[in-house]
């Protein structure tokens, strides 16, 4: 378990380097869809989705990042968390949200 904590802690840390927000969209979803045991629950889902679509351009920054690291624990908690750390560290930085950017949808400013 205390590795598993170094490496959540080390990959939450890299996220956050440069001003990382969370992977855009269709890299998030990527992501999302490595994550096992995802289920419809009602309405919802476990985990919840990541913020894309209609909700990207209306979700603050850090409701993004929080829910990033909801996908990270929950990595963890289902086996999956070195492959996820594989795949968030081998994003190219343009696959990224920075803080600053995509704050409004193009054309409404």
């Amino acid at each position: 378990m205390a590795d598993e904590d170094q490496l959540i802690a080390s990959l939450q840390e890299y996220v956050r380097a440069e001003q990382r927000v969370c992977p855009m969209p269709v890299r998030w979803n990527e992501l999302w869809e490595m994550l096992p045991g995802r289920q419809r629950r009602g309405t919802s889902w476990e985990p919840p989705p990541p913020v894309i679509l209609g909700e990207w351009w209306s979700t603050p920054s850090f409701a993004k990042m929080d829910r990033l690291t909801e996908h990270l624990h929950y990595a963890a908690a289902h086996g999956v968390l070195a492959d996820v750390d594989r795949f968030l560290r081998g994003l190219p930085e343009a696959d990224w949200a920075h803080l600053g950017e995509f704050l409004t949808p193009p054309g409404a400013r």
